[in-house]
């Protein structure tokens, strides 16, 4: 039988448990992560006595008088997480037992929440996963030849990897190009990805690289990973002009490929729906995945 609870009868630690022990869980169904991203998420949850057997993240809003669910930011994937594997049937259940107070839902399942073929309202989004349980010579052979011209290029501007670096450095980098024409983001996103890192690193499940020139030692580019279940996600990047001439975001992720190549990890791109974006991860060997979205409206 599934449950819904309020965020208040939510027992995080057999919610974590849970998500440990999964078959398909991932950094974003921690319940610090919730609670980073969306203060106040509630859940749907199937129990064996004491036990959270499945559960799903409900991460609801309420606008005026409706009540709904949405994708919170940073997140890329949520849906039902379980110690078994999820079928067809699971997946319907759970999403039948979402509350009918919920007016309107627009969310964002797993990529091993497979869904019924008669279920209205599903559209499939892509993303890019690298098997790093290779050699690293065997993963750079398999780069495109775009990929292995910007790492050539790159290698001409003696950049460096920094450890460590701070979140706030890669924002600003963020802000001062792309994210100028990001104009739904507002300080409290940026607040809340700091805070989310600043947590994150001290249970070791984030690292924050950045890219510095050899002569100037200025941070040109950076990018902060999360790290769970055997999965190194691309979560958040910020890349200067100079950082883009030198091809120091082909460079950054190929040191962190090297980094962790012959290890039994994934490397997840987080993306993406944009052409420009999959052409630039595809070009490192990564394979394409899709993942389910639901969305429904009862007004």
């Amino acid at each position: 039988m599934i449950s819904y609870l309020t965020h208040d009868r939510i027992d995080k630690s057999r919610w974590d448990r849970c998500i440990a022990q999964a078959c398909n869980g991932n950094v974003y169904a921690w319940s610090w992560y919730l609670d980073q991203v969306h203060l106040g998420w509630e859940a749907l949850v199937e129990m064996d006595g004491d036990n959270y057997l499945s559960v799903m993240p409900l991460t609801c809003k309420r606008k005026y008088l409706i009540r709904y669910l949405c994708q919170p930011f940073f997140v890329q994937q949520l849906g039902v997480f379980s110690l078994y594997p999820v079928t067809v049937e699971t997946t319907r259940s759970f999403l039948a037992a979402i509350p009918k107070k919920f007016k309107l839902v627009e969310i964002r399942l797993n990529e091993q929440n497979p869904v019924p073929e008669d279920l209205n309202g599903v559209e499939f989004h892509r993303n890019y996963l690298l098997d790093l349980n290779q050699n690293y010579g065997t993963l750079s052979s398999n780069y495109h030849d775009n990929t292995k011209r910007n790492l050539k290029k790159s290698l001409n501007y003696g950049l460096r990897v920094v450890k460590d670096v701070d979140v706030n450095s890669v924002v600003a980098l963020f802000r001062a190009n792309k994210g100028a024409s990001v104009s739904h983001w507002s300080d409290l996103e940026y607040a809340r990805l700091e805070s989310l890192t600043t947590t994150a690193i001290s249970s070791s499940n984030a690292f924050v690289y950045g890219i510095q020139t050899a002569i100037d030692k200025e941070i040109i580019c950076g990018a902060l990973f999360m790290i769970s279940h055997q999965r190194i996600t691309f979560l958040f990047s910020g890349n200067s002009e100079q950082g883009k001439a030198a091809g120091a975001m082909t460079f950054l992720i190929d040191q962190v490929i090297h980094e962790y190549a012959g290890k039994p990890m994934v490397f997840d791109f987080e993306g993406s729906d944009d052409d420009n974006l999959a052409r630039f991860y595809s070009g490192f060997g990564a394979q394409a995945v899709t993942y389910p979205g639901y969305s429904y409206r009862r007004f």
